[in-house]
């Protein structure tokens, strides 16, 4: 299983993620498709209604960007290390 970590703004929406947690999918939509079963609602701070990545949200396998930020097929295997991180802005 794929072992997912995540910002602090996301566990403070959602205090009872683990993180890291371990999720069995082949491609980063798996794993946040799988993460939204557990955690309903949490998908919606990382895509979008199309199911593209969010503008401000980037996720790193493996300590690189994903290549495919619209149907995020990148491949993803049982001993990677992903992390889904949402980018702050503001003025």
């Amino acid at each position: 299983m794929a072992k997912v970590k995540f910002t602090r703004h996301l566990i403070r929406f959602f205090p009872t993620l683990d993180n890291p947690t371990t999720v069995n999918g082949r491609t980063v939509a798996d794993l946040i498709t799988r993460l939204n079963s557990e955690y309903p609602g949490l998908a919606d701070y990382i895509v979008d209604d199309r199911g593209v990545l969010r503008k401000h949200v980037n996720v790193f396998l493996n300590g690189d960007l994903i290549h495919d930020r619209q149907t995020l097929q990148d491949p993803v295997g049982e001993e990677d290390d992903v992390y889904i991180f949402q980018a702050l802005s503001g003025g």
